[in-house]
């Protein structure tokens, strides 16, 4: 988090990297799950909806963890990206105001 006065900013890459790869991982076990324990086989098919090729078996685990990877970054990136902006311009009338103090 870079350090914007007395705000804290947050990296957009990154947390879109850590919000990927925790959708992946969460995917990923709840395919092996469904797969191996049979636990989560609903959860799992409705995903297949979302994820192309997703399913409970080894390949669609594979597959759905990707494409989780995938949706995850992007929506991490957006996420990260709104904040950033909404903080900013919530924080400008008081920047400036003191600026010109």
């Amino acid at each position: 988090m870079a350090q914007d006065e007395r705000h804290a900013t947050l990296g957009v890459v990154s947390f879109g990297l850590a919000l990927g790869v925790t959708s992946a991982i969460f995917v990923f076990v709840l395919g092996l799950t469904a797969t191996f324990l049979g636990w989560g086989v609903q959860l799992a098919q409705t995903l297949s909806s979302l994820y192309i090729g997703y399913g409970p078996t080894l390949v669609g685990t594979i597959a759905g963890a990707v494409w989780a990877f995938v949706d995850g970054l992007v929506a991490g990136c957006l996420i990260a990206w709104f904040y950033n902006r909404f903080l900013l311009r919530r924080s400008w009338p008081r920047r400036r105001s003191a600026k010109w103090d």
